[in-house]
């Protein structure tokens, strides 16, 4: 049974068909990318997986349980983690205390109750989880700084760490290259590769980034005007006519 199964997604905007009767599998532990020309229905598909966009027919499953009809936080709590492709990090508050919040809130930990008992000290379990996953990262020599501090490589691990407090058992990542260089984007390959091989959490992946989804996915969807337009490995995908056409161009 795969992980996440979507059938006959559709959904239009003003009149405008975005995704026209998609399907998608997932498999436990398997990276899919969705690809695409802008305006292909990418982000339209991820958000309608995640409960961010309802759409107008299909069903969402998630380990054979319908989905579809539960809201973004529910998913969340059944094992669904995500970044966004525009940074959403918090200025005055360090990369550990990121890390710590989102801890937090997965186990329920905050609380007026707590903060009077406590005074909002963090358990020690809290703390190993959020060292655990800095060191995963490799962003234990900056636990300690504010976020505005960071470069944008550092500011999207930052948020990659917060997604992975779950842990979630679906890793769904939205453009996670955008902005950062190639040395950046050849490390956030590594980490992800290594993610999958630990924790075998899987992985669904918007992307432009050609080196990031070859280095990365399993199986490659590319869509276009809201429509399927082929589906299978990265290698065979990518050499597909119809493909380089509509996408990477012919030349390449």
């Amino acid at each position: 049974m795969s992980l996440v199964t979507a059938r006959g997604i559709s959904k239009a905007f003003g009149g405008i068909d975005a995704l026209v009767n998609l399907d998608l599998d997932v498999e436990a532990g398997e990276a899919v990318g969705i690809a695409g020309p802008n305006g292909a229905g990418k982000t339209t598909l991820f958000n309608c997986l995640l409960g961010l966009v309802e759409p107008d027919a299909g069903t969402v499953e998630l380990d054979g349980r319908r989905i579809d009809r539960l809201p973004t936080w529910r998913r969340s709590r059944l094992g669904i983690g995500r970044t966004f492709q525009r940074l959403a990090l918090f200025e005055g508050m360090t990369v550990a205390e990121h890390l710590l919040v989102a801890e937090q809130a997965r186990r329920g930990g905050i609380s007026f109750v707590r903060d009077l008992v406590e005074r909002s000290e963090p358990r020690p379990s809290e703390l190993e989880r959020v060292d655990a996953t800095l060191e995963l990262l490799g962003l234990t020599d900056l636990a300690d700084r504010p976020v505005e501090g960071l470069s944008l490589g550092h500011a999207r691990l930052v948020e990659l760490g917060r997604a992975l407090m779950g842990p979630p058992r679906l890793l769904m990542l939205d453009e996670p290259s955008s902005g950062l260089d190639a040395a950046e984007t050849a490390r956030l390959a590594a980490i992800l590769t290594d993610l999958r091989h630990r924790s075998g959490t899987a992985i669904v992946l918007v992307e432009h980034d050609l080196q990031l989804v070859e280095a990365v996915v399993d199986r490659l969807y590319v869509l276009d005007f809201g429509q399927l337009l082929a589906v299978g490995t990265v290698r065979d995908v990518l050499a597909d006519e119809r493909v380089r056409q509509a996408y990477l161009g012919t030349d390449r």
